[in-house]
Protein backbone atom coordinates (compact mmCIF):
# COMPACT_ATOMS: atom_id res chain seq x y z
CA UNK A 1 0.00 0.00 0.00
CA UNK A 2 2.82 2.40 0.85
CA UNK A 3 4.52 1.87 -2.52
CA UNK A 4 1.18 2.46 -4.28
CA UNK A 5 0.79 5.78 -2.40
CA UNK A 6 4.35 6.83 -3.32
CA UNK A 7 3.73 5.98 -6.97
CA UNK A 8 0.45 7.89 -6.93
CA UNK A 9 2.23 10.92 -5.41
CA UNK A 10 4.99 10.73 -8.03
CA UNK A 11 2.42 10.49 -10.80
CA UNK A 12 0.66 13.57 -9.46
CA UNK A 13 3.95 15.50 -9.24
CA UNK A 14 4.92 14.56 -12.79
CA UNK A 15 1.56 15.76 -14.12
CA UNK A 16 1.85 19.23 -12.57
CA UNK A 17 2.88 22.02 -14.95
CA UNK A 18 6.51 23.05 -14.58
CA UNK A 19 7.15 26.75 -14.15
CA UNK A 20 9.06 28.22 -17.07
CA UNK A 21 12.58 29.37 -16.32
CA UNK A 22 13.39 33.06 -16.84
CA UNK A 23 15.48 31.96 -19.86
CA UNK A 24 12.41 30.43 -21.49
CA UNK A 25 10.35 33.53 -20.75
CA UNK A 26 13.08 35.75 -22.21
CA UNK A 27 13.16 33.76 -25.46
CA UNK A 28 9.36 33.65 -25.59
CA UNK A 29 9.20 37.44 -25.36
CA UNK A 30 11.45 37.71 -28.44
CA UNK A 31 9.30 35.42 -30.59
CA UNK A 32 6.46 37.94 -31.27
CA UNK A 33 9.10 40.16 -32.90
CA UNK A 34 10.43 37.46 -35.23
CA UNK A 35 10.70 38.74 -38.78
CA UNK A 36 10.54 42.36 -37.67
CA UNK A 37 13.27 45.00 -37.62
CA UNK A 38 13.69 47.94 -35.27
CA UNK A 39 15.80 51.09 -35.27
CA UNK A 40 17.92 52.01 -32.29
CA UNK A 41 20.24 54.61 -30.86
CA UNK A 42 23.35 54.56 -28.71
CA UNK A 43 22.37 55.93 -25.30
CA UNK A 44 25.73 55.34 -23.58
CA UNK A 45 29.20 55.19 -25.10
CA UNK A 46 31.75 55.63 -22.31
CA UNK A 47 35.40 55.47 -23.33
CA UNK A 48 34.57 54.64 -26.94
CA UNK A 49 37.33 54.68 -29.55
CA UNK A 50 37.91 57.86 -31.54
CA UNK A 51 37.18 55.90 -34.74
CA UNK A 52 34.03 54.21 -33.35
CA UNK A 53 32.32 52.33 -36.25
CA UNK A 54 28.90 53.00 -34.68
CA UNK A 55 29.23 56.80 -34.52
CA UNK A 56 26.78 58.54 -36.84
CA UNK A 57 25.47 55.27 -38.28
CA UNK A 58 21.88 54.05 -38.46
CA UNK A 59 21.41 51.04 -36.16
CA UNK A 60 18.84 48.39 -37.08
CA UNK A 61 18.30 45.08 -35.30
CA UNK A 62 16.37 42.41 -37.17
CA UNK A 63 14.84 39.53 -35.19
CA UNK A 64 15.38 37.38 -38.26
CA UNK A 65 15.34 33.71 -37.23
CA UNK A 66 13.43 32.12 -34.35
CA UNK A 67 13.92 28.36 -34.39
CA UNK A 68 11.83 25.93 -32.43
CA UNK A 69 15.04 24.44 -31.04
CA UNK A 70 15.58 27.44 -28.78
CA UNK A 71 17.72 29.77 -30.89
CA UNK A 72 17.07 33.34 -31.99
CA UNK A 73 19.32 35.13 -34.49
CA UNK A 74 19.33 38.92 -34.46
CA UNK A 75 21.46 40.63 -37.10
CA UNK A 76 22.66 44.12 -36.18
CA UNK A 77 23.06 46.44 -39.15
CA UNK A 78 25.34 49.43 -38.61
CA UNK A 79 24.77 51.69 -41.60
CA UNK A 80 25.59 49.53 -44.64
CA UNK A 81 27.68 47.13 -42.52
CA UNK A 82 25.87 43.78 -42.26
CA UNK A 83 28.68 41.91 -40.48
CA UNK A 84 27.14 41.34 -37.04
CA UNK A 85 24.61 38.81 -35.77
CA UNK A 86 23.69 38.17 -32.15
CA UNK A 87 22.81 34.52 -31.54
CA UNK A 88 20.81 33.72 -28.39
CA UNK A 89 20.54 30.00 -27.65
CA UNK A 90 18.81 28.05 -24.89
CA UNK A 91 21.22 25.84 -22.91
CA UNK A 92 20.52 23.25 -20.22
CA UNK A 93 21.12 25.87 -17.53
CA UNK A 94 20.12 29.19 -19.12
CA UNK A 95 21.04 31.12 -22.25
CA UNK A 96 24.12 31.62 -24.41
CA UNK A 97 24.93 34.78 -26.38
CA UNK A 98 27.39 34.58 -29.26
CA UNK A 99 28.48 37.27 -31.71
CA UNK A 100 28.81 36.04 -35.29
CA UNK A 101 31.01 38.46 -37.27
CA UNK A 102 31.43 38.05 -41.03
CA UNK A 103 33.12 39.82 -43.92
CA UNK A 104 31.13 40.95 -46.97
CA UNK A 105 32.15 37.74 -48.78
CA UNK A 106 30.58 35.67 -45.97
CA UNK A 107 33.80 34.43 -44.39
CA UNK A 108 34.18 34.64 -40.64
CA UNK A 109 36.12 37.52 -39.12
CA UNK A 110 39.05 36.60 -36.88
CA UNK A 111 37.01 38.02 -33.97
CA UNK A 112 33.85 35.91 -34.11
CA UNK A 113 31.79 33.52 -32.03
CA UNK A 114 32.67 35.31 -28.80
CA UNK A 115 30.20 35.73 -25.97
CA UNK A 116 29.20 33.72 -22.94
CA UNK A 117 26.58 31.84 -20.96
CA UNK A 118 24.34 33.16 -18.23
CA UNK A 119 25.62 32.22 -14.79
CA UNK A 120 22.51 33.43 -12.94
CA UNK A 121 18.87 32.81 -13.85
CA UNK A 122 18.28 36.46 -14.75
CA UNK A 123 14.70 37.50 -15.37
CA UNK A 124 12.18 37.32 -18.18
CA UNK A 125 13.29 40.84 -19.11
CA UNK A 126 17.04 40.82 -18.44
CA UNK A 127 19.85 38.33 -19.08
CA UNK A 128 23.61 38.87 -18.57
CA UNK A 129 26.43 36.97 -20.25
CA UNK A 130 29.99 37.16 -18.85
CA UNK A 131 32.77 36.40 -21.34
CA UNK A 132 33.45 32.67 -21.55
CA UNK A 133 36.88 31.00 -21.68
CA UNK A 134 36.84 30.86 -25.51
CA UNK A 135 36.20 34.60 -25.70
CA UNK A 136 38.87 35.50 -23.15
CA UNK A 137 41.44 33.47 -25.09
CA UNK A 138 40.30 34.98 -28.41
CA UNK A 139 40.62 38.50 -26.99
CA UNK A 140 44.07 37.79 -25.55
CA UNK A 141 45.32 36.15 -28.76
CA UNK A 142 44.10 39.13 -30.80
CA UNK A 143 45.57 41.69 -28.39
CA UNK A 144 42.30 43.35 -27.40
CA UNK A 145 42.52 45.69 -24.42
CA UNK A 146 43.06 43.74 -21.16
CA UNK A 147 39.61 44.72 -19.87
CA UNK A 148 37.94 42.83 -22.73
CA UNK A 149 38.43 39.55 -20.86
CA UNK A 150 35.99 40.93 -18.27
CA UNK A 151 33.26 41.75 -20.82
CA UNK A 152 29.69 41.26 -19.69
CA UNK A 153 26.97 41.58 -22.32
CA UNK A 154 23.41 42.23 -21.21
CA UNK A 155 20.21 41.92 -23.21
CA UNK A 156 17.14 43.59 -21.80
CA UNK A 157 13.50 43.79 -22.91
CA UNK A 158 10.78 45.91 -21.44
CA UNK A 159 8.35 48.76 -21.95
CA UNK A 160 8.59 48.63 -25.73
CA UNK A 161 12.40 48.54 -25.92
CA UNK A 162 15.21 46.07 -26.48
CA UNK A 163 18.62 46.98 -25.06
CA UNK A 164 22.05 45.57 -25.87
CA UNK A 165 24.83 46.52 -23.48
CA UNK A 166 28.54 45.76 -23.29
CA UNK A 167 30.22 46.60 -19.99
CA UNK A 168 33.76 46.10 -18.73
CA UNK A 169 36.15 48.17 -16.61
CA UNK A 170 36.57 51.51 -18.36
CA UNK A 171 34.05 50.79 -21.16
CA UNK A 172 30.26 50.80 -21.41
CA UNK A 173 28.22 50.93 -24.61
CA UNK A 174 24.45 50.70 -24.58
CA UNK A 175 22.09 50.56 -27.57
CA UNK A 176 18.33 50.89 -27.17
CA UNK A 177 15.91 49.79 -29.91
CA UNK A 178 12.27 50.90 -30.14
CA UNK A 179 10.09 47.78 -30.41
CA UNK A 180 6.92 49.85 -30.86
CA UNK A 181 7.88 51.10 -34.34
CA UNK A 182 8.97 48.34 -36.74
CA UNK A 183 11.00 49.46 -39.76
CA UNK A 184 11.55 47.80 -43.14
CA UNK A 185 13.53 44.59 -42.78
CA UNK A 186 17.11 45.00 -44.02
CA UNK A 187 18.89 42.56 -46.36
CA UNK A 188 20.29 39.34 -44.91
CA UNK A 189 23.49 39.66 -42.88
CA UNK A 190 26.70 38.80 -44.67
CA UNK A 191 27.24 35.04 -44.87
CA UNK A 192 23.57 34.26 -44.19
CA UNK A 193 21.94 35.14 -47.50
Amino acid sequence: MRIRNILASLSLLLSLPVAAAPADDFLASLRPHCGKAFEGIITTNESGAANDPFAGQRLVMHVRDCSKSGEVRIPLHVGEDRSRTWIVTRTATGLRLKHDHRHADGTEDKLTQYGGDTIAPGTAGRQSFPADAFSRTLFTDNKLPPGAQQNVWTLEQGQGTFTYELARPGRVVRMVFDLTKPVAAPPAPWGHE
